[in-house]
């Protein structure tokens, strides 16, 4: 199921990441065990975020993924399943098809 990870990190542990260098490799940890179809680093609410669009396999997934963010950033992190276009196009026919729209 595609997933879009979104965190906001703490501001005080963000900057502890970035002084002492874990921040970037942090990223890239997550970067190569989600191998997201796409991710994005930006400012939002007043503080760093990211979010990671990936296909989790297994709920399983999760605790590894949210608990480095949790633990290692004190970020606040939301997992929602999205669909791209054509997840969506699929989905409305299903839904016509079963008479529905």
């Amino acid at each position: 199921m595609r997933v879009m990870l979104h965190a906001h990190i703490d501001t005080e542990a963000g900057n502890e990441a970035i002084r002492n260098g874990t921040l970037p490799q942090m990223m890239s940890k997550v970067t190569e065990q989600l191998k997201p179809e796409a991710a994005y680093f930006f400012p939002s609410m007043g503080r760093r975020s990211c979010m990671f669009f990936f296909d989790m396999q297994d709920s399983s997934q999760l605790p590894p993924v949210a608990e480095t963010f949790f633990l290692e950033l004190g970020a606040e992190v939301e997992i929602l399943p999205v669909m791209n276009a054509d997840d969506l196009k699929k989905g409305l026919q299903t839904l016509a098809s079963l008479g529905n729209g």
